[in-house]
């Protein structure tokens, strides 16, 4: 069983970082060497996948790895970082203890709703 949930989060891993260089790609595409998606300012397509950062920030947390690699996906560090700092959204960032403490409020709900 053990060995079943390693492999588990291992494949999960491998298809999250092909997901997020595919991010990269696109966002090297649509910005046009911009800081944002759609160009100069911030749009929303930046706040739809900016809602995820605070989230990704929590499970590097926990697993002890980095989604946002310097080396593999610098645009989308350097958008996550602008993004981050942006006036409109700096005071609106969750700090990545207080997503820890909701998820171990949320996790036995979602064990209970997925056992039914």
């Amino acid at each position: 069983m053990i060995a079943a949930v390693k492999a588990e989060t291992q494949e999960a891993m491998e298809q999250s970082l092909a997901g997020l260089e595919l991010l990269e790609e696109s966002l090297a595409k649509l910005s046009k060497g911009r800081g944002f998606v759609g160009g100069d300012a911030m749009a929303y397509l930046d706040i739809a996948l900016g809602c995820y950062l605070g989230w990704m920030k929590a499970c590097e947390t926990v697993i002890g790895h980095r989604f946002l690699d310097e080396e593999k996906t610098p645009l989308l560090v350097g958008w996550a970082e602008r993004f981050c700092s942006h006036e409109a959204v700096k005071d609106w960032m969750p700090e990545t203890d207080e997503l820890l403490e909701l998820a171990k409020v949320l996790q036995p709900k979602r064990k209970v709703s997925t056992a039914n």
